[in-house]
């Protein structure tokens, strides 16, 4: 049996792009899972669903982001997972306060490497 393959939880409310994501990490060798918003990611994590590394969308429907990394932040247990805010707008991103700011549009090999370098 090889090594166990890290965990990616890909918070975005677009199916497509979602889906998308999940197959890039996915052959990058990566397992992945994916959340339509932050409500929903947040379940999963309260579940017990530990990623080695959250992608998260900003501009989401039911929780956004912001509001996601926000109760990430303040639950102990949460707060240690690291996020890579994926965004279209940069500034708006850094308040997030994410781990590391993957801006759109961006190409496989600088998700792959942004993976690499927080999940190896």
């Amino acid at each position: 049996m090889g090594p166990r393959k890290r965990h990616i939880l890909i918070v975005e409310d677009d199916e497509a792009i979602r889906e998308g994501l999940e197959q890039l990490v996915e052959e990058a060798g990566y397992v992945s899972s994916g959340a339509s918003n932050g409500a929903h990611a947040l379940e999963q994590l309260r579940g017990g669903v530990r990623p080695a590394v959250i992608l998260l969308d900003l501009m989401m429907p039911v929780m956004n982001g912001w509001d996601f990394r926000n109760a990430q932040l303040e639950d102990p247990e949460l707060a240690g997972i690291p996020v890579v805010v994926l965004s279209a707008f940069g500034e708006d991103a850094a308040a997030a306060a994410a781990d590391e700011v993957l801006p759109k549009p961006f190409t496989v090999a600088e998700l792959v490497d942004v993976l690499h370098r927080i999940a190896p």
